[in-house]
């Protein structure tokens, strides 16, 4: 523990597995007290009990934030806890397609979770930054919203909107002493990537293996990036004084070809 970041309050969505998962236990581990948020309780718990283990803080909250009354019931359990760090890590990966195979309701489903839902949660937990003065706010977008990648429309379009919100909100807050950045990763090494490999190889008629060698051998250092790295990345931002309105690139090398 660094102690730079010991005794905040932060709020991350999405806690239940994934990068929320290693997004909180990286929190947890410098001495933030976490709130973990998303829609499965016996996850969220599973999550509370390793952060326990650590011997840190985390409550768990349902809450699904492309509803903004649950949103708003989210803010107002946690009225009473300062919370001053908000990573809007909730996303859905959403279809592998020809955006012309794309249903209207698919694509709004991508969007509702992965716009929606950080516009709902920047709108519901930054009031009370602005009035102390002093808050953070990430932003979890990806590397597809720079670097297109076929059949993935309404994943990559959602994702460069968050960017924009971003960018603009930052300005917006700055300020009020509140800092808003994003961090763009590039594939992440898991379950939600195999799935996407599976479903393109399904898509192009082609080993999975091959789906996954082409897409990996787009990165400078030829690999995925890890749920760890951006657990660190995320903490590394939060001490980064004099960081706003960035987009950080955690692509192992993706963004540099």
């Amino acid at each position: 523990m660094s102690g730079v970041l010991s005794g905040r309050s932060a709020v991350v969505t999405g806690a239940g597995n994934g990068l929320g998962r290693a997004i909180s236990l990286a929190l947890a581990s410098e001495g933030v007290a976490v709130g973990l948020l998303g829609r499965q309780p016996e996850k969220l718990e599973a999550v509370a009990a390793e952060i326990a283990d650590l011997g840190g803080e985390a409550f768990t909250i349902i809450c699904d934030t492309s509803d903004p009354k649950s949103v708003d019931d989210a803010r107002d359990a946690l009225a009473e806890r300062s919370i001053s760090i908000l990573v809007n890590n909730a996303g859905v990966a959403g279809p592998v397609a020809p955006l012309t195979d794309i249903d209207p309701q698919e694509w709004d489903d991508v969007f509702a979770v992965n716009v929606r839902g950080t516009f709902l949660m920047c709108r519901a937990f930054l009031p009370p930054m602005i009035a102390r003065g002093a808050g953070d706010i990430i932003n979890i977008a990806s590397v597809a919203a720079k670097r297109p990648l076929s059949g993935r429309t309404p994943y990559g379009a959602s994702k460069a909107a968050v960017l924009g919100l971003t960018a603009t909100l930052a300005v917006e807050v700055a300020p009020h002493g509140v800092a808003v950045n994003s961090l763009s990763p590039g594939p992440i090494a898991g379950p939600r990537m195999s799935r996407n490999f599976a479903l393109e190889a399904a898509r192009r008629g082609i080993p999975v293996e091959q789906a996954e060698e082409e897409y990996v051998s787009r990165a400078a250092t030829r690999r995925m990036v890890t749920e760890e790295e951006v657990g660190a990345a995320v903490v590394a931002m939060l001490g980064m004084g004099g960081l706003c309105g960035a987009d950080i690139d955690l692509t192992a090398g993706m963004i540099a070809r």
